[in-house]
C-alpha cells in the first residue's frame, strides 16, 4: 500500500509539475492574444449578458446565470480555503500575485473552452450534453481523445468532486463540534442525493441559490476582519507584490521560499482553484439557454475572476494581515488561525466555508461525472452512476483519504491534457467566432 501511495504521489507531482503549469498558462496567454484580450473588452458586456432575460425558445436547459452558478459551485471549493493557505505557507505572500495571474489568463481559457462547449454540444431527448469530449470528437474528429477525457473526468468526479470534499466536511465538523463522521456522511448522502437525482435543472436551481449565499457569508466574515485591520492592508498588498519576484526570507515558523517556489505554488493552486483549462466547467456551461456560443463564453469568463480574484483574495488577505502565515502551519489549520485571530469565533467562518463550498462542489461534480459516463456508456448507465456517487459520499466521510487526494490530483492533471490539445487545435475557431461577433457589433 505504501508503494502504491508513493507511485501515485510521484504521478501527482508530475501531473502538476512545471511542464503542466507552462502548458496551461502558455495556452491561456495564446488565447488571450488571439481573442484580442477578451478579458478586457468583454468584461462589462459579460455582466449584461448574465442578467439579461433570455427567450424560452433558445436551445439549452438552464439560464446563463444558473450555468455560471453551477460551474462556480464546482470551482469554489475547499481549494479557496485550503489551497490559498497552502500556497502562502509554501511560497509566501508573493504566491497570491501568481494566483491572480492564473485567474486573468484563465479568463481567456474559460471563455474559449465554454464557447466551444456550446458550439459543439448535442441534444438527445431534450437533454443537452457538451464539454471537451464533444468538441474533441465533433470539432477535431478525435473521438479517442474525447474518450480519454471522459474517463479521467469520471474518475476525478469520484475523487476531488466527491470523497475528498465529503472527507473535508466530516473532519471540519468533527474537529470543531465533535460531530461523528458517520453522521455527517449520512446527512450529506441524503441531502445531496435529493438534489442530484433531479438532474441538471434541480442542480442548477440549488446552485443558483447556494453560490450567492455562501460567497456572501464567507466574504462578509472576511470583510469584517479586513475592515478591522484596514491599516494593515497597504502593507499586505506591498508584501504580495514585493515577494512575487523577491525571495521570501524565513520568519518565525516559516521556512522561506525561493522565487521559483513562489511562482510554482501560486500558479498551481490558482489553476487548481478556478479550474480554467481543466475542462470541467464547460460541461455545465454547455447546458445554458443561449442563442450564440460566444455569449456563454463571455459569461463563463467571469468564473475565474469571481473564484480567484474575489474569493481567494479574501482568504489570502486575512491570512497575511493576521501575521499567522509565519507560524509554520498550513492548510485549513492556518486559515482557522487567521480568522480566529481576526475576529472572535472566526474559525466558525472557516468551518461554514468548508461545509458550504464542499457541498456545492459535490453537487456540481455529480453532473460532470454523469455527462461523462453518458458519453462513454450511454444514458442507461447514468442512473447507476448517480447511486454509486451518492454511496461514495458516505464512504468518503468516514475513511482516510491520502491516496484518494493524490489520485485526484493525477486525474485532474490528466483531464487538462486532452482539453488543452482541443483548445490549441480549435483556437482558429475561437478567434474567428470572436472576430465575427465583435465586428458585427461594432
Amino acid at each position: 500500500m505504501n508503494k502504491i501511495s508513493e507511485i501515485i504521489r510521484e504521478l501527482s507531482d508530475f501531473a502538476w509539475g512545471p511542464y503542466m503549469i507552462i502548458f496551461l498558462v502558455g495556452i491561456g496567454l495564446y488565447l488571450t492574444f488571439i481573442t484580442g484580450f477578451i478579458q478586457l473588452k468583454g468584461f462589462a458586456y459579460a455582466f449584461r449578458i448574465l442578467f439579461k432575460k433570455n427567450k424560452d425558445n433558445f436551445a439549452g436547459e438552464i439560464t446563463p446565470f444558473q450555468a455560471l452558478c453551477t460551474a462556480l459551485s464546482g470551482a469554489i471549493g475547499i481549494g479557496n480555503i485550503v489551497g490559498v493557505a497552502t500556497a502562502i505557507a509554501a511560497g509566501g505572500p508573493g504566491a497570491i500575485f501568481w494566483m491572480w495571474v492564473t485567474a486573468i489568463v484563465g479568463m481567456a481559457t474559460s471563455y474559449s473552452e465554454c464557447l466551444l462547449a456550446v458550439k459543439y454540444r448535442v441534444t438527445h431527448s431534450g437533454e443537452v450534453s457538451g464539454g471537451p469530449m464533444y468538441y474533441l470528437e465533433r470539432g477535431l474528429g478525435l473521438r479517442w481523445l474525447g474518450i480519454c477525457f471522459a474517463i479521467f473526468a469520471l474518475c476525478a468526479s469520484f475523487g476531488i468532486g466527491n470523497m475528498v470534499q465529503a472527507n473535508s466536511v466530516a473532519n471540519a465538523l468533527y474537529d470543531t463540534f465533535q460531530v461523528p463522521k458517520w453522521l455527517t456522511g449520512a446527512i450529506l448522502t441524503v441531502l445531496i442525493g435529493l438534489v442530484i437525482i433531479g438532474g441538471i435543472k434541480r442542480i442548477a436551481k440549488v446552485a443558483s441559490c447556494l453560490v450567492p449565499f455562501m460567497v456572501v457569508i464567507y466574504m462578509g466574515g472576511s470583510l469584517i476582519i479586513l475592515i478591522k485591520k484596514f491599516t494593515l492592508l497597504p502593507e499586505a498588498f506591498h508584501s504580495i507584490f514585493y515577494h512575487a519576484l523577491n525571495p521570501t526570507a524565513a520568519v518565525g515558523g516559516f521556512t522561506g521560499a525561493m522565487v521559483k517556489e513562489t511562482i510554482r505554488f501560486g500558479i498551481a493552486r490558482g489553476l487548481f482553484s478556478n479550474e480554467a483549462g481543466l475542462g470541467s466547467t464547460p460541461i455545465a456551461h454547455a447546458a445554458a439557454k443561449i442563442d450564440q456560443p460566444i455569449k456563454e463564453g463571455l459569461v463563463a469568463m467571469l468564473g475565474p475572476f469571481i473564484d480567484t480574484i474575489v474569493v481567494c483574495t479574501m482568504t489570502a488577505l486575512v491570512i497575511i494581515v493576521s501575521g499567522v502565515w509565519k507560524s509554520g502551519e498550513t492548510g485549513v489549520v492556518l486559515s482557522s488561525m487567521a480568522y480566529e485571530k481576526g475576529i472572535y469565533g472566526g474559525r466558525y467562518i472557516v468551518v461554514a466555508g468548508v461545509v458550504l463550498f464542499a457541498f456545492s462542489t459535490i453537487i456540481s461534480w455529480s453532473y460532470y461525472g454523469n455527462r461523462c459516463i453518458k458519453y462513454l456508456l450511454g444514458e442507461k448507465t447514468v442512473y447507476t452512476y448517480k447511486w454509486l456517487y451518492v454511496f461514495l459520499i458516505f464512504v468518503g466521510a468516514i475513511v482516510h483519504l491520502e491516496i484518494v487526494w493524490n489520485f485526484s490530483d493525477v486525474t485532474n492533471g490528466l483531464m487538462a491534457i486532452p482539453n488543452l490539445i482541443a483548445l490549441l487545435g480549435l483556437s482558429k475557431v475561437v478567434a474567428k467566432e470572436t472576430n465575427n461577433y465583435f465586428s458585427s457589433k461594432n
